[in-house]
């Protein structure tokens, strides 16, 4: 199970609202278009195009990223997945997942000094993937990425799986509770 520490959140909403500008889709979804400071949210959505910061952010649900978006998330507390398919950019990092990281046919996915509850799983992405120093309670799937994938000193009770990358996955360092399989069998 992952280790949670609390993140420091703001006492006034107002400041949040003046540095944001998420709209209301739903009353458990926020659209985001900007910057969503140290707040609480239910789900976020990032729609198609549109460019989302989370800086300091809980989101008590999921984070979906959508065509061509991209999402940069600093030390952010997510209770479900972050889901992208076809996201231009997918960057995560000193932040706490329960569920899963998803990145799918979609450009570049960074995920770095993060724990993950479930799996992270990046396939068929164009451009850069990165995975390090990552506690991952799941697996780490690297599948079909053509733009250069780096895995380097994550921690994975499950299995390291990466196969029809090219180039090949790149890095080392890994501890693998599982099996490290196919490209990644000497990461």
């Amino acid at each position: 199970m992952i280790r949670r520490t609390s993140f420091a959140f703001a006492a006034s909403a107002a400041l949040a609202v003046g540095l944001s500008t998420p709209s209301v889709a739903h009353a458990d979804d926020t659209t985001c278009r900007g910057t969503i400071g140290a707040v609480s949210v239910d789900n976020v959505q990032v729609p198609s195009g549109a460019t989302c910061t989370l800086q300091g952010t809980r989101v008590q649900g999921n984070v979906l990223v959508g065509s061509n978006a991209r999402l940069n998330a600093q030390q952010i507390d997510v209770e479900g997945n972050i889901e992208g398919e076809d996201a231009r950019q997918i960057v995560v990092s000193q932040s706490f997942v329960d569920g899963d990281i998803q990145g799918k046919d979609g450009l570049t996915v960074n995920v770095q000094r993060t724990a993950i509850g479930g799996n992270l799983q990046v396939e068929d992405n164009d451009g850069k993937v990165v995975a390090a120093n990552n506690a991952i309670d799941g697996d780490l799937q690297a599948f079909n990425n053509d733009g250069g994938t780096q895995i380097s000193r994550n921690r994975i009770e499950g299995n390291l799986q990466c196969r029809s990358n090219d180039p090949a996955p790149v890095g080392g360092g890994n501890t693998v509770g599982g099996n490290k399989e196919d490209q990644c069998s000497r990461l």
